[in-house]
């Protein structure tokens, strides 16, 4: 097989966890946001939020949803097309907590990343653009 990219991965959120998916998601990191007007009909049981043209994280609200632990979830990696500065003078200026900044490997090599968390508890890894 050849595969080409992930095209989506699937996080459980809270219930009522629509509310900070979008502040997160969409006004601190500035991704759109996609199948909310389903999702709001109860047709889409998710939102998604597009990374690429590509690639989206489904979003799925869960009555029974536990925050991940070491166990179940380590990290997404979200490969941006802005400078290591830039990614974290966005974060900083949301006052999101940065949990860890340093050069590590990916895909496609080295680079720096910035480590967050979402409203969730997810581990979201801010890698710089390989310029």
């Amino acid at each position: 097989m050849d595969a080409l990219a992930i095209d989506h991965v699937n996080l459980r959120i809270p219930a009522n966890g629509i509310p900070q998916a979008l502040e997160f998601y969409r006004d601190v990191l500035a991704f759109e946001i996609e199948r909310r007007d389903e999702f709001e009909a109860g047709e889409k049981p998710f939102i998604a939020v597009r990374l690429t043209d590509t690639s989206v994280i489904h979003l799925w609200p869960d009555p029974n949803f536990e925050p991940p632990s070491g166990w179940n979830y380590d990290h997404i990696s979200i490969h941006l097309d802005e400078s290591g500065e830039a990614i974290r003078e966005t974060v900083e200026d949301a006052a999101v907590p940065i949990e860890d900044d340093r050069r590590v490997a990916g895909a496609v090599g080295h680079k720096r990343a910035i480590y967050v968390r979402d409203p969730f508890g997810y581990l979201v890894e801010l890698k710089a653009a390989h310029t």
